[in-house]
């Protein structure tokens, strides 16, 4: 009876280890294609599996699940715990050579903070990048902005807060219509294209300005004054706790400069006399 029960009673528990195993599994965390951080710690959990490499650039791997593929980190430590399980090979570059480049990435809080910072330099360079772009395919258009910046700046201030407040209310209004609600998207390219012609104007202004100063009787090519001009807004555009007031002036009197831009010099001469004031010297460019 009891031999005859045998099979019966492993059968049982084999069913109940089933169970008991069968949420682990579907709690399992499968990160598909591999993964790849940059300037971040990661921390493969054990009921974490990815399925492919690990590749960690500026950033520490910490390892207790299952890895089908490599372990890759550069400038980074690898820690694998036990229980972990790595198919492929562990190719783990140690954070000394960066600790030598940098010595200020010793600790982490200093790491993240590099980090955050490299983060906010790349968006930065990404958008002296289009600016650059649209000097190169609307360069009458900018000159004439860097003219209107130039000449009348509180203007062009005026004008930019004026833009910016009534950007809603005319998209509200394009939507209520229905027919216009196309037309919302041209509004954010216009204001995107407004602020990018805009920066570059102060660019311009900015770099044409320094060369003079620096060089009385040199006058500097306007692509070299552009970027001069970038990498010096830029540079104030990432100041602590300052930034963001740099470039709160810079997209709002750029704006307003772009905006100005399309009107003559008659209907701006009426603005200005409203507004008062006579407009400001320039010199050719």
């Amino acid at each position: 009876m009891i031999a005859r029960l045998r099979p019966l009673a492993i059968l049982f528990f084999a069913a109940l280890a089933f169970a008991a195993l069968q949420p682990m599994a579907a709690s399992a965390h499968i990160l598909d294609h591999g993964k790849t951080v940059f300037f971040h710690k990661v921390t493969i959990g054990p009921d974490e599996v990815v399925d492919g490499d690990l590749n960690v650039v500026f950033g520490d791997a910490r390892i207790a699940g299952h890895v089908r593929g490599d372990v890759n980190t550069l400038f980074g430590r690898c820690v694998i715990l036990e229980g972990a399980v790595i198919d492929g090979q562990a190719n783990c570059v140690t954070d000394d050579a960066a600790r030598a480049i940098a010595p200020w990435l010793m600790n982490s809080s200093a790491f993240e903070a590099f980090a955050d910072q490299d983060k906010h330099l790349l968006l930065k360079l990404g958008g002296s990048a289009i600016v650059l772009l649209v000097f190169l395919l609307f360069p009458g258009r900018m000159r004439l902005a860097l003219d209107r910046v130039e000449r009348y700046p509180g203007l062009a201030a005026v004008v930019g807060i004026a833009a910016v407040i009534a950007i809603i209310p005319l998209a509200i209004l394009l939507a209520i219509t229905i027919v216009g609600i196309p037309l919302i998207a041209l509004e954010i390219a216009a204001i995107f294209v407004g602020i990018w012609l805009g920066t570059g104007a102060i660019a311009l202004l900015v770099g044409k300005r320094l060369t003079e100063l620096v060089f009385p009787k040199t006058t500097p090519s306007p692509l070299f004054a552009l970027i001069l001009g970038l990498v010096i807004v830029s540079a104030a555009e990432t100041v602590p706790y300052m930034g963001w007031a740099v470039t709160a002036l810079v997209w709002l009197v750029g704006l307003g400069a772009s905006i100005l831009a399309f009107f003559g010099s008659s209907p701006i001469a009426a603005m200005r006399a409203r507004i008062g004031g006579p407009p400001m010297p320039t010199r050719p460019f």
